[in-house]
């Protein structure tokens, strides 16, 4: 796939033989000169979408002129490319410095026009539902230039018994930003206003530990107690506010009620799942698989405890390693590793890896004000960026390869698919970037160059992985289950009912009584997610599952297992996520999909129990 003008930029900022020394060093930042070339093309991109949404809005009561239906849809599109140049650009340098104000404020006008967008457009599907499928599916028939929107359109219509009348829509609309009030309140709790908490450490150094530090610094304490110190510190904040946080979580699980029952549907697991067509039997086959089957989990706990010489285990001792290396790997050595890895695979699929980590398009270092973490950020048409904070260990090269892949997605997604179909769901988002880990793992193991030490590490890390994205996640999945149910069954919800769910799952799941931590039973107030966006983490286990079974069939030389696979990659938004997965050969409606990950988790545990012998 060829991006002219970012090909000159990456050329512009690239190796070079210039005598001074500046074009030689590499350049590992974003640049966003891809987007817009300054800061003022930027607030004018900004400031003509509201000619957009002006027409957007003027189509009000008129889309049964067929004329006017198919000009809709094309402003949709146009809009839709407009709004995600605009978005990419604000968010993207926010995240650079979210210290900045301006960036922030940027930020803010980008999410002030998706809610007048969501607004003034509320109109539309009622209105085409009025014209019927079969008129609106001939439309497009006689009409070419808008058959990306036959799939939006099948959605559209199998959502119909949801869909409410014109006034009703727009009043839903105009509380939108009300149901959002949970979310934000939680950011403006646990971020805007968190305050550090100053800690001494047993050898009378100081530190302040905050939400972005706590858990390096407990992976660096030096001793248990130093541990314990910095983990009661950080949590202490959720136990302090608990009441609180248990009155926003109730704000979140009385919108999602409210809006279940507004658009008819039996509870707020099934309006969350139904809009992606995911029978509540894939829910219920995660929270049982990992449920039931986690006796390698609690002995690796158990294994871990005998080998640090713990007196008793706790959940902050997950942080410990079992080795240690005092290797550092650049991120040149990250991109090298990675690509090694993927010597086997098809010629596309090495170009597509070398494209997405091209200078120019990767923010490789930790800065002052810099997002933590790390993230692809793909929006149609455009090439994806990723954002890292490398700091020279080897889960940080395993970052790179996890990044890539979701950026080798998007690309696979926008050479297959139009506009408008680019935007494959999260439900299989994490599928790329976890088979990528998956293949780094093997690569790294059978390259024979790792020492005894480097393969504990590395069987620790795949261990790590699956336990903190499938069964940790199916753990939280359970919570929003039960505490769901609580909620639309008129149970009272307040912070001992919610500790009490974690206090039961974290024994049944990890075999641990986290009461006698103190704080840790208040996890459930420090988990974004539960509060931004409800029933989402189980998708991190099914992506988990069906990407280690997709990475089997392929490392097995299952007949056109790769083939299945990249035409996941392509599919993008174009069907329900469960059609594309169960095409690509994962079929998540039984307890076997789920049952590959166990089997690893049996293996990968044995192997480490081994090693340490």
């Amino acid at each position: 796939m060829a991006y002219s003008t970012t090909l000159s930029i990456a050329a512009s900022h690239g190796v070079d033989n210039d005598s001074s020394g500046f074009y030689r060093r590499k350049y590992m930042n974003w640049n966003l000169e891809y987007l817009f070339k300054t800061e003022e093309d930027f607030l004018k991109a900004l400031e003509n979408l509201d000619s957009y949404i002006e027409k957007l809005a003027s189509f009000q009561g008129k889309l049964k002129k067929e004329k006017n239906l198919v000009d809709l849809f094309l402003i949709q599109r146009d809009f839709e490319e407009a709004l995600d140049r605009v978005y990419q650009y604000a968010s993207l340098k926010s995240d650079l410095n979210k210290k900045d104000v301006k960036n922030a404020t940027n930020l803010s006008k980008v999410y002030n026009v998706l809610f007048r967008v969501n607004e003034v457009t509320s109109y539309v599907d009622p209105e085409i539902l009025e014209l019927g499928k079969d008129k609106v599916m001939d439309i497009i028939n006689k009409h070419p230039e808008i058959e990306e929107q036959r799939f939006l359109m099948q959605k559209l219509f199998d959502q119909n018994e949801h869909i409410l009348s014109k006034r009703e829509e727009q009043l839903l609309s105009l509380y939108g930003s009300l149901n959002e009030s949970g979310s934000e309140l939680y950011s403006a709790l646990s971020t805007a206003d968190g305050e550090g908490v100053e800690v001494t450490l047993k050898d009378g150094e100081k530190v302040i530990v905050t939400k972005g530090n706590w858990t390096a610094l407990v992976d660096s304490a030096k001793c248990e107690e130093d541990r314990k110190t910095v983990f009661k510190a950080h949590f202490s904040t959720y136990e302090k506010n608990k009441n609180t946080y248990a009155e926003i979580y109730k704000n979140v699980l009385n919108a999602d009620k409210a809006v279940a029952k507004a658009r008819n549907y039996e509870s707020s697991l099934v309006a969350h799942l139904d809009k992606n067509k995911i029978p509540t039997s894939v829910y219920y086959n995660i929270v049982k698989v990992a449920g039931n089957h986690n006796e390698s989990l609690k002995k690796y706990l158990k294994l871990r405890k005998e080998y640090l010489h713990l007196d008793e285990y706790h959940t902050y001792d997950r942080f410990i390693q079992l080795a240690s290396s005092d290797k550092k790997y650049s991120y040149d050595d990250a991109k090298e590793m990675f690509f090694k890895s993927v010597e086997n695979f098809p010629e596309d699929f090495k170009e597509k890896a070398h494209e997405v980590l091209r200078d120019g398009f990767v923010d490789v270092m930790e800065k002052d004000g810099k997002r933590t973490g790390a993230y692809s950020s793909g929006v149609a048409n455009l090439h994806p960026y990723i954002l890292l904070n490398h700091d020279g260990t080897l889960d940080s090269c395993f970052t790179v390869a996890h990044e890539a892949g979701h950026s080798i997605h998007t690309l696979y997604t926008q050479e297959a698919q139009p506009t408008l179909l680019q935007n494959y769901t999260i439900f299989v988002a994490e599928i790329a970037s976890t088979f990528n880990e998956h293949n780094l793992l093997d690569y790294l193991l059978a390259s024979g160059k790792s020492t005894k030490e480097e393969k504990i590490m590395m069987i620790q890390k795949a261990i790590d992985s699956i336990m903190s994205t499938f069964y940790r996640q199916a753990l939280f999945a359970e919570y929003e289950l039960i505490a769901h149910d609580l909620n639309e069954k008129g149970e009272p919800i307040n912070h001992e009912v919610l500790s009490k769910i974690m206090i039961d799952l974290y024994k049944k799941y990890y075999d641990l009584d986290i009461e006698k931590e103190e704080v840790k039973q208040y996890v459930w107030a420090y988990i974004p997610h539960l509060f931004h966006t409800p029933f989402y983490v189980y998708q991190y286990a099914t992506s988990f599952a069906a990407s280690f079974k997709l990475y089997k069939n392929v490392k097995e030389k299952v007949p056109h297992a790769f083939e299945k696979y990249i035409g996941l990659l392509k599919s993008g938004g174009s069907k329900y996520p469960m059609d594309e997965i169960m095409e690509a050969g994962v079929d998540f409606t039984k307890e076997d999909a789920f049952m590959a990950v166990v089997e690893r988790m049996d293996e990968l545990v044995k192997e480490l129990e081994e090693l340490l012998k």
